[in-house]
């Protein structure tokens, strides 16, 4: 059975309420609404996934393609304050999700929720350099035997709502589900030093279920 991520019934009930009112007044108006409807269905789509098992492993938290691995220090301006808290320097993996990618969003690895900061911003096209740092943004930190992972819902052009269904104190298994980018987004992910990364810029990736690093 096909599921849907609970955020996505009001727009496809709307637009099949929308089809059905199209019909009565002039049928061939109706493929509009009812293409609009099959469109969000295939958008807010939520597929299960096999999460890997094993220990000490990170799994992506966005469907979608790596744009960006990098290596950060303390006092980077694309840094996250509640992240670093003295640390030093923290990995980051950036994913790019395109309006055909599932929006779900997975936790990468089990933790409690430490905090949820919603920073208001621009909606810049989510795949630019500064977006990470200057649009709309969510961030989630998880408190983990690892350390402090940070994972960022970006808001991009088109995407202008992020949904973060978790607060502090939540606990998260690897890979459950805990949010999702209505439209072509960005999710960004900052792991511990000394994570070695698995993927490199290109690399298609599915939330929940590949490795980011371990």
């Amino acid at each position: 059975m096909i599921k849907f991520a609970p955020e996505g019934y009001p727009f496809i009930f709307g637009f099949l309420a929308a089809t059905g009112v199209a019909y009565f007044i002039a049928p061939w108006a109706a493929a509009i609404p009812f293409a609009l409807a099959l469109f969000m269905a295939y958008f807010f789509r939520d597929p299960e996934r096999e999460i890997p098992g094993g220990d000490d492993i990170f799994v992506s938290p966005a469907d979608g393609k790596v744009i960006l691995r990098e290596d950060l220090v303390e006092g980077s301006s694309r840094l996250f304050p509640a992240l670093l808290e003295g640390s030093g320097q923290v990995v980051e993996v950036s994913i790019f999700m395109s309006p055909l990618d599932v929006h779900v969003n997975r936790a990468p690895c089990d933790g409690t929720v430490g905090s949820v900061i919603h920073t208001p911003g621009r909606f810049l096209s989510a795949f630019k350099h500064e977006a990470s740092a200057e649009n709309e943004n969510i961030a989630m930190v998880l408190d983990t035997k690892y350390g402090k992972v940070l994972v960022r819902q970006v808001a991009g052009f088109l995407a202008r709502r992020a949904v973060c269904r978790v607060n502090p104190g939540d606990r998260l298994d690897r890979g459950v589900r805990y949010g999702l980018i209505k439209f072509s987004s960005r999710v960004d992910i900052y792991l511990p030093k000394g994570t070695l990364l698995t993927v490199k810029p290109g690399d298609r990736v599915k939330a929940g279920e590949s490795v980011l690093g371990r």
